[in-house]
């Protein structure tokens, strides 16, 4: 699977930006894809992911009524919506790919990022006051 995310770049508070990421790959529907982001001296946070081939997705609390992940499979593409921008969105953010296990797994198993084992160069995005 290859990624590559696209669509940063500067924005007010309140603004909203939308953000792609392109996927190639023969086994896509057999993973989850993700968006994370990692703003500077802070750890790698888990911003949500959906599901290739069934479309559902999953937020975490903090971009929750914000941020919609939406995919076009005929384009090979994921996308971030993101609205009601602030100061603390402001981060790298990274597109990355999880295979589905087959097996048993927690309910945040998709939340983690080391269960994905694919990820694209991500897109800096910053929220100005």
């Amino acid at each position: 699977v290859q990624l590559q995310a696209s669509g940063g770049g500067s924005v007010e508070v309140g603004d909203s930006l939308r953000l792609s990421c392109a996927a190639s790959g023969r086994t896509l529907s057999s993973h989850i894809l993700g968006w994370f982001r990692q703003a500077p001296g802070k750890e790698r946070e888990f911003v949500g992911h959906i599901s290739w081939s069934r479309g559902t997705t999953n937020y975490a609390d903090s971009v929750k009524g914000r941020f919609t992940i939406s995919r076009d499979t005929a384009k090979g593409t994921m996308y971030l919506q993101m609205g009601s921008l602030t100061p603390e969105d402001t981060a790298v953010y990274f597109c990355a790919a999880a295979p589905i296990r087959t097996i048993f797994s927690p309910k945040d198993y998709y939340t983690r990022p080391s269960a994905y084992i694919y990820e694209g160069q991500g897109t800096q995005v910053t929220v100005s006051s």
